[in-house]
């Protein structure tokens, strides 16, 4: 065998991956802490901070194992802080005569060893990274000469041919979805568990990324950082969820209760996309754990969590490959306003987007209705630029990585793709939001209110979304109920609930 070199990205972690099945004094990996990777984002502190401590804790797992590795740290002297520049000096330096990587999920670093690699005069190769349930072209070749990409035929597709939940080839009980029963409100007086945090000390990190003078934004107690930094403790994340949580994660995985972070969520997002742990284990655990208690985990918990996993995730990496670059500078309502100020701070009078965005900087972390119905929802009734929206997205979530944060933003959250993702854009008024939600009953505005001093934004602010886009979205079948009666509202409360969109719009940043 050649003298290789192989390069493991920060979101490559997969101790199963079939390169380390032996060892060989011919191979070694290498691992980079770069700033263009810190730097192509204002990322959260706990975002960086979580991948540089599950970084070199896999570089140190395969050092145990007996690999060869070569990891280059953030203030490192002979860090040129680039991919390829680091490459090139250590095939230099070390005669490398074989290069090796796996095959990145995000656009932008695929092109950049696109481009390496046609510039080495040594040998090369690429392989898959393993992790997945389909390849890159996969959902592209499934709606090949299909004008509409519903998720929806996707994953009956893949729940058929990897024979999860089926009976042959029909679903468990007969039925596909079971959204319609996982919509639930959380009792008041019910009280969420309390999530299982981790106390992994990052202090050392932290003051090297400060030495560094990377630009982040957040709070983090790095004494005490609280996400998995290793496959083991993704692990046990993965069980906390399983045996705890699952009893009741679909009912309310779309619940929002005020200062509870975590509810019955599994928060394995960052753990699988860096693939610590892979998305099959975790629906087979999943699967294992419904089986083992039937009498105490609905079918309807568990389907919920399959879906989102082997169904959207897989979707999303799918409209991804197949419709990058061109969907990252998508905007079908040409929306230009500035995201408001507070996005950054969390300082506003409106309840739900001050604890969400508040929750955010926190935690790094907010769930799919937190990130979708309320910070998504508002940002596209105020009009706002999806680049900006997208910018915030993958900076302060520590899961985000582009293949699923663009998708979900440009497409399910603010509808600038036209329809490709979402069939309809997710927006509502406050009525939505309470339903679903304990949000309304302790806000500075009025959620019944639509106009007046304290009458809640996201009502004008839904009817004059819906006025000032008809032109491209009237015809949508989905929304013609929405229209009806918008023509039918009298005309003095069209031009009230106007006006008052259009005060709220000039005042934004103070609301």
């Amino acid at each position: 065998m050649k003298k290789t070199i192989r390069l493991i990205l920060g979101d490559q972690l997969n101790s199963a991956h079939s390169w380390f099945n032996e060892t060989s004094e011919e191979i070694t990996y290498v691992l980079m802490e770069i700033r263009t990777e810190t730097d192509y984002a204002t990322h959260h502190i706990q975002k960086v901070l979580g991948f540089f401590a599950a970084m070199r804790n896999f570089a140190k797992q395969l050092e145990d194992a007996g690999h060869a590795v070569i990891y280059l740290s953030i203030n490192d002297n002979d860090n040129l802080q680039d991919f390829a520049k680091n490459l090139k000096q250590l095939i230099d330096k070390h005669s490398f005569a074989h290069f090796e990587h796996q095959l990145p999920d995000e656009f932008r670093v695929d092109e950049i060893l696109k481009q390496f690699c046609q510039s080495l005069s040594i040998s090369h190769g690429v392989i898959d990274t393993e992790h997945f349930y389909t390849n890159r072209s996969e959902l592209g070749e499934f709606y090949k000469g299909k004008l509409t990409f519903i998720m929806e035929n996707f994953y009956h597709a893949m729940r058929k041919k990897h024979d999860v939940l089926m009976e042959g080839q029909t679903p468990v009980n007969g039925q596909w979805n079971y959204d319609s029963d996982n919509r639930k409100k959380i009792p008041k007086e019910h009280k969420p568990l309390q999530p299982l945090v981790f106390e992994n000390d990052l202090s050392a990190i932290l003051k090297e990324v400060d030495r560094a003078k990377i630009k982040t934004i957040g709070t983090v107690d790095a004494k005490n950082f609280l996400w998995p930094t290793s496959r083991k403790q993704s692990l046990q994340l993965m069980e906390h969820f399983m045996v705890n949580c699952l009893p009741l994660f679909g009912s309310y995985q779309d619940a929002m209760v005020p200062t509870e972070w975590s509810l019955y969520h599994s928060r394995l997002s960052f753990s699988m996309n860096l693939k610590m742990i892979s998305p099959q284990e975790v629906i087979n655990r999943a699967i294992k754990e419904w089986n083992a208690r039937p009498d105490e985990i609905e079918y309807n918990q568990l389907e919920g969590f399959v879906r989102q996993i082997i169904g959207w995730r897989e979707y999303m990496r799918g409209i991804y490959w197949l419709k990058m670059p061109e969907f990252a500078t998508l905007n079908y309502l040409n929306n230009k306003a500035k995201l408001p100020d507070w996005y950054w701070t969390g300082n506003t009078k409106m309840h739900c987007l001050r604890d969400s965005i508040q929750q955010t900087l926190m935690y790094s972390y907010a769930h799919h209705i937190q990130r979708l119905m309320i910070t998504g929802n508002f940002a596209l009734l105020a009009g706002t630029d999806p680049d900006e929206v997208s910018a915030w997205y993958l900076g302060v979530y520590i899961d985000a990585i582009e293949w699923v944060e663009i998708t979900n933003t440009v497409g399910m959250s603010q509808f600038a793709d036209g329809g490709i993702v979402g069939t309809k854009p997710y927006v509502s008024s406050a009525s939505y939001i309470d339903k679903m939600s304990h949000y309304c009953g302790s806000c500075y505005y009025k959620k019944s209110v639509k106009t007046g001093d304290k009458a809640c934004p996201f009502n004008s602010l839904y009817w004059n979304f819906f006025d000032k886009n008809a032109d491209k979205l009237q015809a949508n079948p989905r929304l013609r109920m929405v229209y009806a009666l918008w023509k039918k509202m009298k005309p003095d409360a069209k031009v009230a609930l106007l006006e008052q969109a259009d005060y709220y719009l000039k005042n934004i940043n103070k609301i």
